[in-house]
């Protein structure tokens, strides 16, 4: 079987990461991978990576401010989520805790208030505990604190 990955110079597969890191932050795991892909053996990767770092295409702590505003923001995620999924990322804590940080206390919770009403309407259950029950598995799924949802639903749905 004939090996059909490209093979790359050092200035090659540098410039390719580049634009990699410049079109969207980037964590060290994601380039790494994608150099392991690329096809780059360990010593390259390193020196690969410490440029990245020093030219400042690669900063975790960027990335995880920026990974968790777009996923609070955008997919309306909580922060238990955010904070996993940044972990399967082999992110820092310190880094996890001031991207939580990011995430404004009184948009969070209006948020959250939003997501209850919403998903109110949208189910249809008339047993206000299986009613409860199935807003509260819908909210701790997309990775809300659950003393939050719990808080929000029972005031809402007697």
């Amino acid at each position: 079987m004939k090996n059909t990955n490209p093979s790359y110079t050092l200035d090659e597969a540098t410039k390719k990461i580049e634009s990699y890191c410049a079109y969207q932050d980037r964590c060290h795991k994601e380039v790494t991978q994608k150099l392991k892909d690329m096809g780059m053996i360990p010593i390259a990767i390193n020196e690969i990576i410490s440029h990245l770092i020093q030219e400042n295409y690669l900063n975790e702590e960027r990335f995880a401010k920026s990974y968790a505003r777009g996923k609070f923001n955008i997919k309306k995620w909580g922060k238990k989520r955010i904070t996993n999924e940044l972990k399967q990322r082999d992110i820092s804590k310190y880094n996890i805790n001031t991207a939580l940080k990011e995430i404004d206390e009184e948009d969070y919770i209006n948020t959250l208030d939003l997501l209850v009403e919403k998903r109110i309407e949208a189910v249809k259950e008339k047993n206000a505990q299986k009613k409860r029950k199935k807003i509260a598995d819908y909210l701790l799924y997309r990775g809300w604190e659950s003393h939050l949802i719990y808080e929000r639903i029972t005031t809402i749905i007697q």
